[in-house]
């Protein structure tokens, strides 16, 4: 079945960076749209990212753009986000999810992360 495992997470100062990783299995990782969802308490799914099957053509929320980089390794079946000048508003538990719909279903209130996640905490 599709198993996402994401890691990375921890607590970083505002300003530091942190590089969160996504291994994928069970899934033609290759055919798939990779995409970045944070969530934080109280709150709905905020989509941040998402990268092309062929590792091109990133896209990235208004907020995060100039400081996260999304990429893709279909060989190693992972997705990476090297965040940079981190901030207090960027803290959430950060998702990776399958497919071109994740951004409309967010926006519909139908998305559900299917993986545990990895929390990223900014703060002095």
């Amino acid at each position: 079945q599709v198993q996402l495992v994401e890691s990375g997470g921890g607590l970083v100062q505002p300003g530091g960076s942190l590089r969160l990783s996504c291994a994928a299995s069970g899934f033609t990782f290759g055919s798939y749209y990779m995409n970045w969802v944070r969530q934080t308490p109280g709150k709905g799914p905020e989509w941040v990212s998402r990268i092309h099957p062929d590792g091109h053509t990133p896209e990235y929320v208004d907020s995060v753009k100039g400081r996260f980089t999304i990429s893709r390794d279909n060989v190693k079946r992972t997705v990476t986000l090297q965040m940079n000048s981190l901030k207090a508003e960027d803290t959430a538990v950060y998702y990776c999810a399958k497919g071109a719909d994740v951004r409309r279903m967010i926006r519909e209130a139908i998305f559900v992360p299917t993986s545990q996640g990895t929390q990223v905490t900014v703060s002095s």
